[in-house]
């Protein structure tokens, strides 16, 4: 059996742990918390991360469309400066001979069937 001071300093031990250990909890607590904010919140380190991805993403097609833009601007003054330019546009994309010049299409072999082409 235990004396009467051995049962006071076992029971203040166990009460005295309890209290450690509940102070542990309560900072690993408080400390998982504090951190949720950091990782996951609104403002936090992922929606960050994902913020920069789609703006990396962004300023990529900003790119290909200013290079796009360049080269229509680049065009525009062409056709703006001179004939040539208009000129082989209509050749081009239109089929347009100038009234001096003669025309010759030349069909390849392999398209003709019965005297008909296919175009």
């Amino acid at each position: 059996m235990r004396s009467a001071s051995a049962a006071k300093f076992s029971t203040g031990g166990f009460a005295a742990r309890l209290r450690v250990q509940g102070l542990t909890w309560t900072l690993a607590a408080a400390t998982v918390l504090l951190q949720y904010p950091l990782w996951l919140g609104e403002g936090g380190w992922l929606s960050v991360r994902e913020r920069a991805r789609e703006v990396d993403i962004q300023q990529a097609l900003n790119q290909r469309l200013q290079a796009r833009n360049d080269g229509l601007l680049a065009e525009l003054g062409d056709l703006k400066q001179g004939r040539d330019a208009i000129e082989e546009r209509a050749r081009n994309e239109l089929g347009m001979i100038a009234a001096d010049e003669w025309f010759v299409r030349i069909v390849p072999a392999h398209s003709v069937q019965s005297g008909k082409t296919h175009e």
